[in-house]
């Protein structure tokens, strides 16, 4: 039998890239829960409310502090004790937006501290009202300036899908793993399926360094 049968490759790339397609879809719904997450969590911490400071600080720790697969599996296997039950798609997008919503989170405090206290002051000079203050003022400064390492984190979770694997969530190395049980190949569907992850993230990954050096030059 050889190494490698091209023609078994050309054979299942259709499945994979069917299936690469479930990987995007749950990068960009948990990007979408990550990103705006993490700026209410960024907000809520800037505000300093008394106790409910304290309580988002207590969950920022405990979600960082965990791996992300067992916050995966807490979600899929034992939220149904408690009478909620989720699908392995809607577990798999909420984890990774919430996981990765804390690391962006404290993202957006950086980009918030780095604006310049004055712009505060003008805010406040201008009788401006604190939404208008965080919308038009604050937000629009802060966030430009971390959009490269919150692209570095779509790129982790594009990566991290994978892992959903372990709750039946069929991605692209899933589907790579149950066409090699099937056929008791395995070279040719996992290398198609690593071969498609860095056919995405290594040009999303050049964009990110190209956002970085525009920040340094700018």
């Amino acid at each position: 039998m050889p190494v490698w049968d091209w023609g078994y490759a050309f054979a299942v790339l259709p499945d994979l890239v069917r299936a690469l397609g479930e990987t995007i879809k749950i990068t960009l719904l948990a990007s979408v829960v990550a990103l705006v997450l993490g700026l209410v969590i960024a907000v809520l911490r800037r505000a300093r409310i008394p106790v409910l400071d304290q309580l988002v600080w207590g969950f920022v720790e405990f979600v960082r502090s965990t791996p992300l697969l067992v916050q995966v599996f807490f979600l899929y296997f034992a939220l149904p004790r408690f009478g909620v039950t989720l699908s392995a798609l809607a577990v798999g997008v909420i984890g990774l937006g919430v996981h990765y919503a804390t690391y962006a989170s404290e993202v957006y405090r950086a980009g918030i501290d780095a604006v310049p206290r004055g712009q505060w002051e003008a805010a406040v000079a201008l009788s401006l009202s604190r939404t208008r203050t965080w919308t038009g003022v604050i937000l629009p400064q802060a966030i430009p300036r971390v959009l490269p390492a919150l692209g570095n984190y779509v790129i982790s979770m594009f990566k991290e899908v994978p892992l959903l694997l372990a709750i039946t969530v069929v991605e692209v190395v899933n589907r790579a793993k149950e066409l090699g049980s099937e056929s008791f190949r395995y070279t040719e569907p996992l290398t198609i399926a690593g071969l498609l992850f860095l056919a995405l993230s290594y040009p999303a990954s050049m964009l990110v360094r190209r956002l970085e050096r525009h920040r340094v030059t700018v």
